[in-house]
């Protein structure tokens, strides 16, 4: 019995293509996975992701609707997210939710508005925050800053500086590193790794994006976080275990699990 724990913060299981879910689920076992949060990107999964997490007892999710897909938020998916909150379904935060300029910056204003209904919607239903943040870190922290006022913040897949991070870390927001970070060539997120405190890290896949080196090229899925957290151990000289230990600890405080 391994005494390795490993919670995979960020995972789209419901996208990966070349293996079946319960295939993902036994997989994530197998590697010391114990727990497995489901983003939502589009407002037409919501339901499914619902569904996803009442099929597996280790899959809980994040509701929300990614920043590329702002225009398609109406203000009828508060009611829809609230009424599955309040019916005690597995959400555990509003997400992913934030800001993306890397594709197209022509409805940016748009994507702003959006992030902010849904900051104000987590902060009604007491509930973490996921963000998204790609190009956009000053819009993204200074909107944050402004309008969040309880929410507990995850920067997921954090792309910014060893300064940027501080900044975060400093507004007592989380920082979520996943398979970048074993790139050789990813400096900057090894320098992020190795700086910021331990209490706030937790780890990801985002799979099936993003997949970690031995596996980089090919699906990712949430067995996969393991390497993330060997990277990390190694970049911090500490054990596995310790470094395992400790991020769960920080998701299992975060999402009251």
């Amino acid at each position: 019995m391994s005494n390795i724990r490993l919670i995979d913060t960020h995972s789209h299981i419901d996208m990966i293509e070349q293996i079946s879910l319960d295939e993902v689920i036994a997989n994530a076992a197998a590697n010391d996975v114990e727990k497995i949060i489901l983003p939502c990107a589009y407002p037409k999964d919501i339901d499914k992701i619902i569904d996803i997490t009442e099929k597996y007892v280790n899959v809980y999710a994040y509701l929300g609707v990614h920043p590329s897909e702002a225009r398609d938020w109406n203000d009828s998916l508060s009611e829809k997210i609230t009424n599955y909150v309040s019916s005690g379904k597995k959400v555990v935060g509003i997400g992913e939710i934030g800001l993306d300029y890397y594709w197209d910056k022509s409805f940016n204003n748009i994507q702003k508005e959006v992030f902010i209904k849904q900051i104000r919607l987590a902060n009604e239903l007491n509930l973490p925050i996921n963000i998204h943040d790609r190009e956009a870190h000053k819009d993204t922290f200074d909107i944050i800053q402004a309008n969040n006022e309880n929410s507990t913040v995850i920067m997921h897949c954090f792309s910014g500086s060893v300064e940027f991070a501080r900044e975060c870390i400093k507004a007592g927001y989380y920082i979520a590193l996943g398979g970048v970070v074993t790139f050789k060539n990813a400096i900057k997120m090894k320098e992020v790794a190795a700086d910021i405190p331990i209490d706030r890290l937790l780890l990801e896949t985002d799979a099936p994006y993003l997949t970690p080196v031995p596996y980089r090229g090919k699906e990712n899925q949430p067995a996969y976080v393991r390497f993330v957290a060997e990277e990390i151990a190694k970049i911090r000289g500490i054990e596995l275990e310790e470094l395992a230990a400790l991020t769960t600890q920080n998701a299992e405080r975060i999402f009251n699990f």
